[in-house]
């Protein structure tokens, strides 16, 4: 099946917000297949209502847990003793100035970075022995601070590629193009095109990534992470770059992703309002040090974050 985006950009997911459970969307952690998809994407309401969104569960084990995770780049401590949890099905916000050690932390979540004391569980299960490779398997998926994506292939390849964690045959069936290889990649490639109706990118989908506008870019950085079939999405910095009406839609098709994909949200953000707005639960760092957590009301009269983001009055 073959699908058509006629709307613009970014339109197509706004659909997808006024959907309940019940109208066929897959269960968490399971991959959403075309025939869902064409049933979503044919759904069309006229108005999204915050309150047409349907409950979602945070209850039960955390899913990641951060336990005293130290980070040590010589003399500098970049993350002093960091624990925290994200629950299953939550939009976890993580907060700080420059220099407070957020990407740090994604970078030791993705096993980019080692971390000299402390431990870092994703489902019950330590990320401190994973190799690098591994981590997309896991259901870890991330976007990036500054974009990293192939900008001379175009936007379905790059959407391909973020699946590659979901194939299952190796270098020598690949080379010699056996059909299992063929059937492979005809599955990714259809999953690459149901996000890219979903995101809006349908009409970008054979245009180099690196001709296509700054927000375009990062709207396929996203799909490439959701091709994995991500358990939790780390977000880096999204709303960088982007525009009021570009922030607003980021918004809604973040907490559109938490309600209907089931994935649940680690957001590193210095946009206040988004986080504020998004978050069930909020995490502040500063200077490497956890200085505050809570739910946005709590982080916002917080003496020590706005202390960290404004500076201690004379």
């Amino acid at each position: 099946m073959h699908l058509h985006v006629h709307d613009k950009p970014i339109a197509a997911f706004r659909r997808w917000n006024c959907l309940s459970r019940s109208e066929g969307l897959p269960e968490y952690g399971r991959p959403f297949t075309m025939d869902t998809i064409a049933h979503a994407v044919r759904q069309r309401p006229k108005r999204f209502s915050p309150a047409m969104a349907a409950p979602v569960t945070q209850d039960g084990p955390a899913l990641l847990s951060v336990r005293d995770v130290t980070v040590q780049f010589g003399g500098i401590v970049a993350l002093d003793a960091v624990g925290f949890d994200v629950l299953r099905g939550s939009i976890c916000g993580l907060i700080g100035p420059n220099g407070a050690g957020k990407t740090t932390l994604f970078n030791c979540m993705s096993r980019l970075y080692n971390y000299q004391r402390g431990d870092i569980l994703f489902e019950g299960s330590s990320l401190t022995a994973i190799p690098t490779h591994r981590v997309a398997g896991l259901g870890l998926g991330r976007t990036f601070q500054n974009l990293a994506m192939f900008r001379t292939m175009p936007v379905r390849e790059n959407v391909m590629v973020g699946a590659h964690s979901r194939s299952s045959c190796g270098f020598v069936a690949s080379a010699l193009r056996l059909p299992r290889v063929r059937r492979e990649e005809r599955r990714l490639r259809e999953r690459a095109d149901g996000l890219m109706d979903y995101l809006g990118l349908s009409p970008f989908r054979d245009r180099a990534v690196g001709d296509l506008p700054f927000a375009t870019q990062k709207r396929v950085e996203l799909a490439r992470a959701l091709a994995a079939d991500p358990k939790m999405l780390m977000l880096d910095e999204p709303a960088a770059g982007l525009n009021h009406e570009e922030i607003e839609d980021l918004a809604r098709l973040i907490r559109d992703i938490r309600d209907r994909l089931k994935i649940t949200v680690l957001l590193v953000e210095h946009h206040m309002s988004l986080v504020m707005g998004l978050s069930d639960h909020i995490v502040a760092l500063n200077f490497g040090r956890k200085i505050a957590e809570g739910s946005p009301a709590v982080i916002q009269n917080h003496p020590d974050v706005i202390e960290a983001y404004l500076g201690t009055p004379r």
